[in-house]
């Protein structure tokens, strides 16, 4: 199904890929495009001074509908796609390898011009989805210090679900060895001192930072007021996920808009990386709700509409 962004009726449904189909992600897939990676790493980074600067990022929340997002934007005709890898993670883990690496991964300047004029002259733009930029405690000054006229999308969900789709996200990958309740309890201790190793050891990384912190991702008001401080609020555009799914028009609409594209693309929306997990237990949703609930009243404060959880 397509849906063009522009007025029209009620969105289609989305189509969903379950992350259960292991085949397109068996390790020899995985490790034959870390393989090619690694050369095209060296390749591109030659020709950085030659590519273009993203004008946007997805920047997060991790599970929350980047990767949907990132794969309706990329069907605009005035979007171009970064080459491999749709997260490069520069502005979080490989910052050391430099601007001219960051750029070697976008489309050719000259690749830019051609698309444009492809499209009557309008702008072309290029752009990557990092969720774990929104999180890291050095990444927002560092984006405003190099793309000082990007602009940021941020994906937002329910603070509970998102911690859990997490925590089972993680478990897949290899990453946790908990269970979600435990995992949960022993968050505090996990993450203990790392945010400010990171921002004191720039060039380290952070384990339970990464994949451990299930509650404090979802605070996303602290995130927030971080990225606004660092950006400026008008290149700031904040997404309910919860809105997205259920009726996903309007809401590529709106992010449509906020990039400058010409609206009534035809764009096929896809549901992405979802996972099956059993039901979580009432008594643990009940005390996360209450653990989030300050966070959301200051979210929607902050946002000026109240998120379609607490609804």
């Amino acid at each position: 199904m397509t849906i063009a962004t522009e007025p029209s009726p009620p969105g289609p449904r989305f189509t969903r890929h379950e992350s259960g189909d292991r085949r397109e992600h068996s390790e020899l897939s995985r490790t034959a495009r870390r393989w090619v990676r690694r050369g095209s790493d060296a390749t591109t980074e030659l020709t950085g001074a030659a590519r273009m600067r993203p004008d946007f990022l997805i920047v997060g929340a991790q599970r929350c509908g980047t990767t949907t997002m990132f794969k309706a934007l990329v069907q605009h005709p005035q979007v171009l796609r970064p080459f491999l890898r749709k997260g490069i993670h520069y502005f979080d883990k490989r910052y050391d390898r430099g601007e001219r690496w960051y750029r070697g991964h976008f489309p050719l300047l000259a690749t830019e011009r051609l698309a444009s004029r492809r499209q009557g002259g309008l702008p072309v733009l290029t752009g990557e989805s990092s969720p774990y930029y929104m999180f890291h405690p050095l990444a927002p000054q560092r984006i405003a210090g190099e793309l000082p006229e990007v602009k940021l999308v941020v994906l937002l969900r329910d603070p509970v679900i998102r911690a859990y789709s997490a925590h089972s996200h993680e478990r897949g990958r290899g990453f946790e060895d908990l269970e979600f309740a435990d995992a949960v309890a022993a968050e505090p201790e996990r993450i203990a001192g790392e945010r400010e190793r990171l921002m004191a050891e720039p060039g380290s990384d952070s384990l339970h930072w990464q994949h451990h912190a299930y509650l404090t991702r979802g605070q996303y008001v602290e995130q927030l007021r971080v990225l606004e401080q660092a950006v400026g609020r008008d290149r700031l555009c904040v997404v309910d996920s919860g809105r997205l799914f259920s009726d996903p028009r309007p809401v590529v609409d709106e992010v449509v808009a906020f990039l400058g594209l010409e609206p009534g693309a035809p764009i096929e929306l896809e549901q992405h990386n979802a996972r099956s997990r059993s039901p979580l237990p009432d008594d643990l949703r009940l005390r996360l709700e209450r653990h989030f609930e300050p966070y959301d009243e200051q979210l929607a404060s902050w946002w000026g509409r109240t998120p379609s959880w607490r609804e």
